[in-house]
């Protein structure tokens, strides 16, 4: 891990991961101290010339969610179609306060609102692929279309959305850093040493 400070250039974009209010203290999923992120993410935010955030946006009983699974109950693990699904409390639903961004969240360059989550059968993790690992949400091709080459991601959680979306946009070809300091991770069973670990053998540069 480097102690290092972010220098973004133009041909560099601030992924911004799911700082919603049903991630935050007081959410139907809140990550610990999932909200220390948003000043963080602020001052980060005003080195950069682009930003681009992501939305979980859940139509009503999602796949993802235990509600929509009877007998099922919260943090279990099943099986779907696509492989292991972690089924979660019903969060982040379309139109509601829950999935709205957090009202502390000042990014005035903000470019673009990703959306994802929406598919009712497939759960999405990742800024780039659904969890299906086939079904792509076009941001690579955005990202590509105008430019950049290079992404410094943070947001929530670490060990889940921004893992996923680090480890794809590594694979998809950009340099990519993480900012630890501006994350939050759930750390279910230990998944937060595991995402760390990951990333790390993936080439993702953590500061």
């Amino acid at each position: 891990m480097q102690s290092a400070t972010v220098h973004p250039t133009e041909q560099e974009v601030l992924l911004v991961i799911d700082v919603q209010n049903d991630f935050c203290p007081g959410g139907a999923l809140a990550v610990p101290d999932g909200d220390a992120v948003v000043p963080v993410i602020n001052r980060l935010a005003r080195d950069f010339a682009h930003v681009v955030l992501t939305q979980d946006w859940h139509p009503v009983g999602h796949s993802s969610f235990a509600s929509a699974h009877p007998g099922q109950v919260a943090l279990t693990t099943i099986e779907m179609p696509y492989g292991p699904q972690i089924l979660w409390p019903d969060h982040c639903v379309q139109g509601t306060e829950g999935a709205a961004f957090h009202s502390g969240l000042d990014l005035p360059r903000a470019e673009l609102v990703l959306r994802k989550g929406y598919h009712p059968g497939i759960d999405s993790y990742s800024a780039f692929r659904e969890n299906d690992r086939r079904t792509a949400t076009g941001l690579a091709a955005y990202l590509r279309e105008r430019g950049f080459e290079r992404v410094t991601l943070c947001g929530l959680a670490t060990d889940f959305c921004v893992l996923y979306s680090a480890l794809d946009a590594a694979a998809a070809g950009f340099a990519t850093t993480l900012v630890l300091d501006a994350c939050r991770g759930i750390d279910h069973e230990g998944s937060l040493a595991r995402a760390i670990d990951q990333m790390r053998t993936a080439g993702v540069v953590l500061i």
